[in-house]
């Protein structure tokens, strides 16, 4: 790992780790052996091993599974606005108010495909309008998630009974999203909610996830180390893309990944943060078996 983890550093007590392009590997969207191994032994050392991604809970989860990890692992989903065990407990819950989401709809209609993302029993979890579209965009999303989604048209009247959503997102080519990105914070909505990209370059792609206000990924890792009475410098996150900033910015112990944009390679120098090998080197692996590495290291110190 470019960058090893300094002894000033305290051993790591909780890691939040992104998803996509962080723990999950590029080609067949899974966790790796080795990373599995890691993720377990980071328990085994003591360390509160937390998800933190974009995805919705029921869409993370399933990735979990069969890995012998704790039924009490904490996920932050849906970048922040739901944090749940993977047991299934819920920490907290967050929504995005209908009426927002609603003028949501309008402003940023004619910049590419919305989404919103709603906890139901009966009924999709996930709403859109023009699943043709959604289709040319995010193909691949849109087949894993099929099950869940619902068609409405106008997507206003997803909205009618008052229900609030958990979150919206808005995506389409990055040219596209920071133009979407500039009307947000032009409009009045802009103090309403809050609005984090996700920029994949290699394939135009751009996401903006539309949050209640004062939800992030950060926010929620600051609460989940205050009720674990765990001290931001025990706290490391490990992320690759502009949607992990919050969290790199809050934890104590940064690690951006080795396939993040230069931009923001270049800004994790500026921070302080180290940099991991990439998502299909197991870069995640290499930072979990160093931290278990200084664990083990510390509990024989004090023996």
């Amino acid at each position: 790992m470019a960058g090893t983890l300094k002894d000033m550093h305290p051993p790591v007590r909780l890691v939040a780790i992104d998803m996509d392009g962080t723990l999950l590997q590029t080609a067949d969207r899974a966790v790796s052996p080795r990373s599995a191994r890691a993720l377990k032994a980071a328990q085994q050392a003591g360390i509160t091993v937390a998800i933190a991604t974009g995805r919705r809970t029921a869409y993370s989860a399933p990735l979990l599974d069969g890995l012998g990890l704790r039924a009490d692992m904490p996920l932050i989903t849906s970048n922040g606005a739901v944090v749940r065990t993977l047991g299934g407990e819920v920490i907290s819950s967050c929504e995005l108010p209908s009426q927002v989401a609603r003028g949501l709809c309008g402003l940023l209609r004619p910049f590419g495909v919305q989404i919103y993302t709603f906890e139901r029993q009966n009924r999709g979890d996930l709403v859109l309008e023009d699943l043709e579209a959604a289709n040319n965009s995010i193909n691949l999303w849109i087949e894993a998630n099929r099950d869940a989604i619902e068609v409405v048209k106008p997507l206003e009247d997803a909205f009618n009974d008052g229900e609030d959503p958990i979150q919206g997102m808005v995506c389409g080519s990055i040219r596209l999203m920071r133009q979407a990105e500039a009307a947000l914070k032009a409009s009045e909505l802009s103090s309403e909610c809050e609005c984090v990209k996700t920029e994949y370059l290699g394939r135009d792609l751009s996401i903006l996830d539309l949050l209640p206000l004062g939800v992030s990924k950060g926010v929620a890792l600051e609460k989940l180390a205050a009720r674990l009475g765990v001290d931001r410098k025990e706290v490391m996150a490990i992320g690759d893309n502009w949607n992990d900033v919050e969290m790199l910015k809050w934890a104590g112990q940064g690690v951006i990944m080795g396939n993040a944009a230069q931009e923001l390679r270049n800004l994790a120098k500026m921070r302080g943060w180290k940099q991991a090998p990439t998502n299909d080197e197991d870069g995640v692996a290499v930072v979990l078996e160093a931290a278990v590495a200084k664990c083990i290291a510390a509990e024989k110190s004090r023996q």
